[in-house]
């Protein structure tokens, strides 16, 4: 099992409340208990794996960390492959296996062998992308000397597992999360414990009242067997896009409040997406904490944008390929990456400028639009579980004769993704946003119990998992 909204709004004031009210001395000790139970009530059994992984790399970065770095660069060099190595074959077994067996047990009978290769059915650990590629940043950003090794093998252990963001990020990096993790912490001020109290509740509003209403909607298009027509087939594409926006979203903002009542700051994971106005600004604005990772420990490595136009082509789809791998192991989530891999690159070919900071003017407006479908292109193969059940939500956008949508589940999905739009414009205009909350405490409120009231009416329906729980 893995903790509900309920068990997480139970567990999460207990951690609290005796977190800061034992004695200093066994507040790191309890955080680490606590970010263990959290992980363990999924499956103990990998909790063992985590704790492996832990110790790897935590040695691995104090034998870089005691070598010189010039006399020794062959011997640290080593140590940094350990644990990359380490990371990936645990990575790839649990994540990949099957599916490259898979893979090429259906490429040999197409060529009229049969291999009979057994399928394992790995059990996939929760959360084990996000705290793999947090670790292997640890000991690249050590082995590059951005930060000293932790030599509290009880600190690296809850900077690894530290529960708010462990299961779906964000990636946090080391050089930010760490210090704080080392770190005497105070109590949160009042200003702290307000905001963090506030984003948990936007998070959750975002998750109950947004993304999981839209979800029943989205499989109408994407249920095997279906014919859906023109409307029902741009409908299910519009309405899993904010509904993964929604979902993950809300998680991050979750996260990002937790830690913050432990005065810990994660960073910020979106900023209004969907207001871009093409790829390349989309993914300065989207899962920033995995964009600015393939870019700082992939895409630069591999050249980044020297050595001329084509290597730099090159490296761009070879990290969006990645990127999209990294997310799951079907050939769908590669075809998601290799999209937005040509987008980006079509984007260098224009010359496309970013500037997310420009404000927003009705001239962008064409361009958002046009971001926006490609993104919800791209997105069919995201959700799809198989290549033809995306070529059939694709057929379905041009085929005015399939399935119709009742007209009641169009005007809630479009209800819906205003309201998501209206939040997000919202969000985009507020440069501080708890400056709003102290000079307008009955704006505040007035959220705050709408807020509420939506998450009650509408967290009445089965419960859906985060998305993201299971990359």
């Amino acid at each position: 099992m893995t903790f509900n909204s309920l068990q997480y709004a139970l567990f999460l004031p207990l951690v609290l409340g005796l977190y800061w009210a034992v004695p200093r001395r066994f507040r790191q000790p309890l955080l680490l208990v606590a970010s263990y139970v959290f992980y363990g009530l999924w499956d103990w059994r990998f909790l063992l794996l985590l704790m492996f992984t832990t110790g790897v790399d935590w040695a691995v970065g104090i034998g870089v960390d005691r070598l010189d770095p010039v006399v020794e660069q062959r011997r640290r060099r080593r140590l940094l492959l350990i644990s990359i190595t380490v990371n990936l074959v645990v990575l790839g077994f649990f994540k990949y296996a099957d599916f490259f067996i898979t893979s090429a047990s259906e490429l040999l009978g197409r060529a009229g062998l049969d291999p009979g290769a057994p399928v394992l059915r790995v059990v996939l650990p929760i959360g084990i992308s996000f705290y793999t590629f947090q670790s292997i940043g640890y000991t690249v950003d050590v082995y590059r000397g951005r930060l000293p090794a932790c030599r509290r093998l009880l600190d690296f252990a809850t900077f690894v597992a530290f529960f708010p963001q462990l299961v779906a990020g964000p990636i946090s990096r080391a050089p930010n999360l760490l210090p704080q993790i080392e770190a005497d912490r105070a109590r949160p001020t009042r200003r702290q414990v307000t905001s963090g109290l506030l984003l948990i509740l936007l998070g959750l509003f975002k998750k109950v009242v947004l993304a999981d209403p839209l979800a029943p909607h989205v499989a109408n298009a994407f249920d095997e067997g279906r014919h859906p027509g023109t409307v029902m087939a741009l409908t299910g594409m519009v309405a899993f896009a904010f509904q993964i926006y929604a979902d993950f979203s809300g998680y991050s903002d979750i996260a990002r409040g937790s830690a913050r009542l432990l005065n810990v700051e994660l960073v910020h994971n979106f900023e209004q997406p969907y207001l871009s106005r093409n790829i390349t600004e989309f993914w300065r604005r989207w899962h920033i904490s995995l964009s600015t990772w393939l870019r700082d420990y992939l895409y630069i490595p591999l050249g980044g944008n020297r050595g001329g136009a084509v290597r730099t082509y090159r490296n761009l789809m070879a990290t969006m390929l990645l990127g999209g791998l990294w997310h799951g192991a079907g050939w769908n989530f590669v075809i998601w990456g290799g999209l937005h891999g040509l987008f980006l690159v079509v984007d260098r070919l224009r010359g496309a400028a970013v500037d997310a900071s420009r404000a927003l003017r009705a001239r962008d407006v064409p361009a958002i639009l046009a971001t926006f479908a490609l993104a919800c292109l791209a997105w069919v193969f995201f959700r799809a579980h198989t290549f033809d059940q995306a070529v059939q939500v694709l057929r379905g956008v041009a085929d005015a004769g399939g399935e119709t949508l009742p007209l009641s589940s169009l005007v809630f999905v479009v209800a819906l993704v205003g309201a998501a739009v209206a939040l997000d414009l919202v969000q985009r205009r507020m440069v501080h946003p708890l400056r709003v909350v102290a000079d307008r405490p009955a704006l505040t409120g007035a959220f705050v119990g709408l807020a509420l009231v939506g998450i009650i009416v509408f967290s009445g329906g089965a419960p859906v998992p985060f998305i993201y729980f299971q990359f």
